[in-house]
């Protein structure tokens, strides 16, 4: 690999997934980028080059995942650092802060562990002075994604799913919250605890800025059309996530889903704590008085 090459290429990798994988790739960049290897008229640009390619293969185990558009980066004490792969989501990235520390002042302190804690945010600059807004947050233990899926579930295990996924939505429009993306990848539970929360609050603003566009069906037609989102857009995507993971569901489940998911968001619910106590009273017509049912992925 010629110098120029091997320069460029470090220069736009935000991991070290970009350049390659394992020891091999680490060898052909670090040959041709040596600082010991090249021109003095190279050997400023060289050593430079070199030092990000080795921070890059220092972390390549440290990240977690791989997100829309950041990486999950395990920090020195076990937070996570959340890095966008372009300088050009800067601004989705300062809108997750902003979010997650609106909930944390202004919602109710009881429903925090629905949302990670914003532990810190701030601005890094690598070595070509691109800046990016980092955002450390508290890391969930124990939780994963719906994502990891395989099989639809019996309607009994989504319930206790959408029935936390309503109360989290409710906290979080009561902070005057919107999260914009009720998503698969968005959506953590804890399988053991039953516990739910809602991550990348990126999407979290009342004029669209993006969407996660291999989910694009997913979405209602005000986000698509408009570029607009409101408690609706949140409720109208959490119930369509719930229908893509539920195995059939009975009759009355699914009038109250239809009901969820008009196209104009003024036929929608609007209030997701309400709208909890009306899938409740749906859930005891169907199921009778709450149990806990061991969930596994």
């Amino acid at each position: 690999m010629m110098f120029a090459e091997a320069v460029a290429r470090i220069g736009k990798a935000s991991t070290f997934a970009d350049l390659g994988d394992g020891e091999a790739a680490y060898r052909t960049y670090a040959k041709a980028v040596h600082p010991d290897a090249v021109t003095e008229a190279q050997s400023a640009t060289a050593t430079r080059a070199f030092a990000a390619l080795s921070q890059l293969y220092r972390e390549r185990n440290r990240r977690v995942a791989v997100g829309d558009i950041a990486d999950l980066m395990t920090g020195d004490d076990g937070s996570l650092l959340k890095i966008p792969r372009s300088p050009a989501d800067n601004d989705l990235m300062e809108a997750e802060a902003v979010a997650l520390q609106a909930l944390r002042d202004k919602g109710d302190p009881k429903f925090r562990p629905y949302a990670p804690r914003l532990i810190e945010s701030y601005l890094h600059e690598d070595g070509e002075r691109r800046r990016r807004r980092v955002n450390v947050l508290e890391r969930l233990a124990g939780f994963v994604p719906l994502s990891d899926l395989t099989t639809r579930r019996d309607p009994r295990d989504v319930a206790w799913i959408w029935r936390r996924l309503l109360v989290g939505l409710g906290w979080a429009h009561r902070a005057g919250v919107v999260h914009g993306a009720i998503l698969e990848e968005h959506v953590l539970i804890h399988p053991g605890q039953h516990g739910v929360a809602l991550v990348d609050w990126c999407y979290s603003t009342a004029h669209v800025k993006a969407i996660v566009a291999k989910r694009r069906n997913a979405y209602p037609p005000e986000v698509l059309a408009a570029k607009t989102a409101g408690p609706a857009t949140d409720i109208y995507m959490a119930t369509g996530l719930m229908n893509r993971i539920a195995d059939d569901l009975p009759p009355a489940l699914k009038k109250f889903a239809d009901g969820c998911s008009y196209d104009k968001p003024r036929m929608r619910p609007q209030d997701a704590w309400r709208l909890l106590g009306e899938l409740d009273e749906v859930l005891h017509s169907l199921y009778g008085p709450r149990t806990f049912r061991p969930f596994t992925i």
